[in-house]
């Protein structure tokens, strides 16, 4: 009987086996390029984990993304990158890329090769999910006493912040950009 008892006794450590995560880094200069590379990776299984901008010592200035998978996952999400210098630019095209289905996953700031400073979002839309309807809407000044009082009235209205960075402007200043949504009603 101590024999049965010992057996099925296990520390909880014991009894779980955690899978393996394979990670991958992918690193541009064009985010186009890494559009395309989010997707064909993504058909191999793996998902958008972390993204950052600017200067690596090898690449020069780079968005760099960490994507990863466990176990057998298959192509199952799909991805499009924004980038713009425009806030209005990116409020559209972020709304309409939400209607389609896709939902905001990071954002950073980068140095493009033909735009200068750009707001890069990364947005993710999971194939096998119904479609979840977003509202978006960006908060950019460059005073963080501004920044409270707008983000008081959106948050008022129901949005919640997802992202912020800060970017340079055309004229040369720095600009807070944050990136806030709400659940559309019907």
């Amino acid at each position: 009987m101590a024999v049965v008892a010992l057996g099925l006794w296990r520390p909880a450590a014991h009894a779980q086996t955690s899978a393996a995560v394979e990670f991958r880094v992918l690193a541009t200069s064009k985010t186009s390029t890494m559009e395309k590379e989010l997707n064909e990776a993504a058909e191999a299984g793996f998902r958008f984990q972390a993204v950052m901008g600017g200067d690596t010592a090898f690449g020069g200035n780079e968005v760099v993304a960490v994507i990863s998978r466990s176990g057998a996952s298959r192509g199952r999400y799909a991805y499009e990158l924004l980038a713009t210098s425009k806030t209005s630019t990116m409020q559209k095209e972020l709304q309409e890329a939400a209607d389609a289905g896709f939902e905001y996953r990071g954002q950073t700031v980068f140095k493009s090769v033909f735009g200068g400073d750009e707001v890069v979002c990364i947005l993710e839309r999971d194939k096998d999910a119904p479609i979840q309807a977003f509202e978006y809407k960006l908060v950019a000044t460059s005073k963080t006493g501004t920044l409270q009082k707008e983000l008081l009235e959106v948050g008022s209205a129901g949005y919640q912040m997802v992202g912020m960075t800060v970017s340079k402007t055309a004229i040369g200043g720095k600009e807070l950009v944050a990136i806030t949504r709400r659940a559309r009603t019907p």
